[in-house]
Parts: structure tokens; sequence; C-alpha cells
């Protein structure tokens, strides 16, 4: 048997052995608390060898297709501290793809091999208040000017997930030759770090930050890519990041539904037990489709993407009804749970949290139904 065949398997006694027995409420909002305990679950990730999946193995990563990533993914998103054990949590992952595809062999060996080694952390700034660029990423107003032989970024970004405690940010900026991607690092004296906000979802990895460039100097050398690509750059991080979050949220909805059927299994009421209700069969049943079309969905995707195939539009009708399915799962295994699925006591009132925001992260459904729309419309 090849030594990948059992991964998603492994994977999977990773998590229910080391990483849900470390869950807790104290994670709520606290990033570096999360750090903490992430730094204890890496190393027995790495000594079991599940570490850095989507890297190639001379990365020092697992080296796995997409399709074989699929798996690893959905397991590891069983408990909300997997990915980040396994180190393919966003915006980390997506991070390194950018660096490795992107980045100058300085840049690599500076920012990519501490990423890749869970040495420190990143975010990826391009969100902005209104009227800036939010799911328009055309509406970017945050600007970078040429100056001697470096660049001056001035600009405004919130919701930018990973931002606290982070050594280095990759940055979406207007030029004068179009939109450009920097790297800058988080104690430049330009930057400033003006808040984490208290999001919906409860354990996003480096919280989300509000940033502020005012006179950001960086040198020349701080351009990733090709001056004016930065928005091809940002389409290449999209797609595959869509994928991973659909893949690592199935997991949170699929431990939300194991929770509420040993619930419904147990909990009896009038009588006779919720599971010999039609009610409830019904919902355990709506949700287990639910999961089995999200599934082959993002399976079809991976593949596509392992055939060096584009997926602009599979990975946007994916995300879509990913997103929208698995939030459908996570609130009926609350409703099934009654008070119990309304309590911070029992996961899944934070699941239903955490998978609430996928809908508008990596483009709201709204969105991507009308750029589908006319794709399908005028092709």
């Amino acid at each position: 048997m090849s030594p990948r065949a059992d991964l998603g398997a492994r994977v999977r006694d990773f998590v229910g052995r080391h990483c849900i027995p470390l869950e807790s409420n104290a994670h709520v909002h606290d990033p570096l608390a999360l750090d903490a305990t992430l730094s204890q679950l890496r190393p027995v990730a790495r000594e079991l060898g599940l570490y850095l999946p989507q890297m190639p193995v001379e990365e020092g990563g697992l080296g796995l297709s997409w399709g074989e990533r699929a798996a690893v993914f959905e397991e590891a998103g069983r408990s909300y501290l997997g990915p980040a054990a396994l180190n393919c949590a966003a915006p980390d992952q997506p991070n390194m793809i950018s660096l490795l595809r992107s980045g100058t062999p300085a840049q690599q060996q500076r920012y990519l091999r501490p990423l890749a080694e869970g040495r420190i952390r990143s975010c990826f700034a391009m969100t902005e208040p209104a009227p800036g660029a939010g799911s328009d990423p055309s509406m970017l107003r945050t600007t970078a000017r040429r100056e001697d032989d470096g660049w001056v970024i001035d600009g405004h970004k919130w919701f930018i997930t990973g931002a606290v405690g982070a050594t280095f940010c990759i940055v979406l900026a207007q030029t004068q030759e179009g939109p450009t991607q920097f790297i800058v690092e988080m104690d430049n004296p330009g930057l400033s770090l003006v808040r984490a906000i208290q999001a919906l979802d409860p354990f996003a990895v480096g919280g989300h930050g509000e940033l502020r460039f005012s006179a950001c100097r960086v040198s020349g050398d701080a351009v990733l890519g090709e001056v004016g690509s930065g928005f091809a750059q940002a389409q290449q991080r999209l797609e595959p990041a869509r994928l991973s979050h659909c893949l690592r949220l199935m997991g949170r909805a699929r431990r939300a539904l194991d929770i509420a059927q040993a619930y419904v299994c147990e909990r009896t009421s009038f009588g006779e037990r919720l599971a010999d209700l039609q009610q409830t069969q019904a919902m355990v049943a709506d949700c287990h489709i639910d999961l089995h079309a999200s599934r082959l969905m993002s399976l079809d995707c991976a593949r596509r993407m392992d055939d060096g195939l584009s997926v602009k539009t599979e990975s946007a009708m994916t995300k879509v009804f990913v997103s929208e399915a698995l939030n459908r799962v996570a609130d009926r295994a609350a409703q099934m749970c009654g008070a119990q699925g309304m309590s911070e006591d029992a996961p899944i009132a934070l699941i239903v949290r955490e998978l609430r925001p996928f809908r508008i992260y990596d483009g709201a459904s709204e969105l991507h139904r009308a750029t589908l729309g006319r794709r399908f419309l005028t092709h």
C-alpha cells in the first residue's frame, strides 16, 4: 500500500488524538493563545509525517496532488486547530504558494522558508473599507509610487486575516503600471496595526486586522512578481484558496453533524428518541445529501486542477454551492441539538459561527452568481 493511501485516516487520527483535546473557548478571538497551542501541535504533525501537505517535497512538504489533498484537508478541518497544525491554513497556505510561484530566491529564503517551517506567520492585504476594494478588486485605492530606488505605499486595509502576530504581509496596491503585490514587514514604521476586528468567526489564525499604510517605504526588491501583474497573481491564489476553504470547512460541518447524530440517538422527548422522528431523519438525510454533493463538486474541481485545466468557472460554482450547503448542514445540526446547539458548551454553536462568513469570504455568493450568469449568457 502506498504511504499516501491511508493519509486521510492518519490525519483523522491526529485530529482526534491531539487537536480536539486541546480545543478551548479560551482561543475565541485570542490569536496569541491560539498560536501557543499550535506551537505544541506542529512538532507532532511533523513527527507523524503530516506536515505541509500542499508543498513540494523539496520544500519540506508532502508533495500531494489536489486530489490527494482533498481527504487531508477535510479531515484536518474537523478541528479548527487541524489545518494550522499541519501548516495548510489560510492565509499562510496561499501565501506560500504565491512565494513559491513568484518569489525571487532571496524572497523565498527570507520569507517562504521560515513560513513553511512554521517559525513565522503572514497575512494578505487586499480588502479595504468602502469605497475601496472588496468583492470588486478593481476599486483598489491603496497606492504605491516609485521613490528613488524603492516604493512608498499609502492606503487603508481591513479584515486582513492573519494580521495579529504576523511577521509580514503581501499587500495589493495600485501603481502607475497597474495593481502590484508588495511584501511588507509588519514592523515597518509606515505600517500600523490599528486594531483586531472582533468578527463573527471565532478561531481565525491571526484574527482579522485593520491596517494603515502611511508613507510606508519599501525597497525595490519588495515587489512580488512583476510590477502591474497584481490582479493576475491574486486570481491565481484565489481559485485554489476557494477550494481549500471548501475542503477544510467540510470537515467542520461533518463534525457538527456527527455531534448532532449522536445527540438525537440519545435524547428522548415525549417518550421516544429524537432519532425516531421523521423530521429528524429528514434533516439528517438532507445534511448527508449536502455533504455528498459538496464533496463531489470539490473533488471534480481538484481533479481539473491536477489536469492543468482552468477552474475559473468550476471553482466559483463550487464555492457558492459548498459555502451555502455547509451552512445548511451546521444550521440543521444546531437545530437538532436544541438548546445545546445554541450554547458554547458544545462545539456546534462555534462551528455555525465559523461557517457563516464563508458565504462572503473569497467573494460573496451574489458576486459569483452575477459573474457566472454573465459568463454563461455570453458563451
